[in-house]
């Protein structure tokens, strides 16, 4: 076949189209492969950079396993000179009431379950145990108790108080360890042998409350069960806890507590404390004065909780309705599970 001039020049002209189509192609090809490996590169930097900012949730959340059945805990009991018992949560507890002390608010006798009971748990992490507590203490009794956990390696992580003008004067100590629960509990036992706290009593009939818990808890929204003679609740917060890597349960002293106690003229006594955020502070220091219920204490029960909380201790005494009432609308401005 011959071409004329026309035709080759039309030929030549077609030919490089095609080819400047086929060299666009590739370098929108080309284009498109950096663009991706672009985006690769930008989403593994992010994935660095959020696994260093956060490396509690990203490496240290699970890397203790809890399993309650990996303790002796008949052990632990023998330890402690006490039984325990387990609570949600693969939490083992020992009670540690001060009926021992006679302590007065006013006109009001503490019962030793209102303000008095202090408490250690336990939760196990193969064979080994985090450990938190509240111990109550006299302010003599403060020194040598501190004095002697710490020789044994139990650590104090808050001293404080957490009511107002009670006589005799009472403070809180809150401690953590974390080892062998065997050998944590022979520490705090030997510890408590300093103070006056006396053996533990063998169960017999409950005491009456003496008002009425069933309306006390429908104006609370939240029930309860009685305790020493007193209606004790519990309020566990939305949101999980962690301390030094395991999950603290609410059984652990991370949910509100709520404590009423019948007292005299028909008024019941309330006292606990409020755990909070931050920003929960002052909205339920707000709701509690507005209902007439006295804030005792503000601070801090723990050294490495995450996420960071408070402690708000409060008393009243006065009517149950109105106490109900004021504790409800504090609990209305948290971040609480439902009933």
């Amino acid at each position: 076949m011959t071409l004329s001039q026309s035709g080759w020049q039309e030929y030549v002209d077609t030919d490089k189209e095609a080819v400047m189509r086929q060299v666009e192609q590739g370098q929108r090809q080309v284009a498109a492969r950096q663009q991706a490996m672009h985006r690769l590169s930008f989403v593994a930097l992010a994935a660095i950079i959020v696994a260093l900012a956060f490396p509690i949730q990203a490496r240290g959340m699970n890397t203790r396993t809890v399993r309650a059945d990996t303790v002796n805990w008949k052990a632990v009991d023998a330890a402690m000179g006490r039984a325990g018992t387990m609570q949600p949560g693969d939490v083992y507890k020992y009670g540690l009431p001060r009926s021992d002390l006679t302590v007065h608010v006013g006109d009001v006798t503490l019962k030793p379950a209102l303000a008095l009971g202090g408490w250690v748990a336990f939760r196990a992490s193969g064979n080994r145990a985090m450990a938190m507590g509240d111990i109550v203490l006299l302010e003599s009794e403060i020194g040598p108790v501190m004095a002697a956990l710490q020789s044994a390696g139990v650590q104090q992580t808050a001293v404080h108080n957490h009511l107002l003008n009670e006589t005799p004067r009472i403070m809180y100590m809150h401690i953590e360890a974390d080892g062998d629960p065997v050998v944590i509990a022979r520490a705090i036992r030997a510890a408590l042998a300093l103070t006056r706290l006396p053996a533990p009593l063998p169960a017999g009939t409950p005491p009456s409350i003496g008002f009425d818990t069933a309306a006390f808890a429908r104006r609370l929204g939240y029930h309860g069960k009685a305790n020493g003679g007193v209606y004790q609740v519990g309020v566990a917060r939305q949101d999980m806890v962690h301390a030094d890597g395991m999950e603290v349960p609410p059984s652990m002293g991370v949910a509100t507590s709520i404590n009423v106690q019948a007292a005299t003229a028909g008024k019941v006594a309330a006292t606990g404390d409020f755990v909070l955020a931050a920003s929960e502070v002052n909205p339920v220091i707000k709701m509690l004065r507005e209902h007439g219920i006295t804030v005792t204490a503000l601070h801090s029960h723990m050294l490495t909780e995450e996420p960071r909380l408070l402690f708000m201790h409060f008393w009243a005494n006065d009517d149950a309705g109105k106490v109900a009432d004021g504790l409800h609308a504090a609990l209305a401005v948290m971040k609480v599970k439902a009933p």
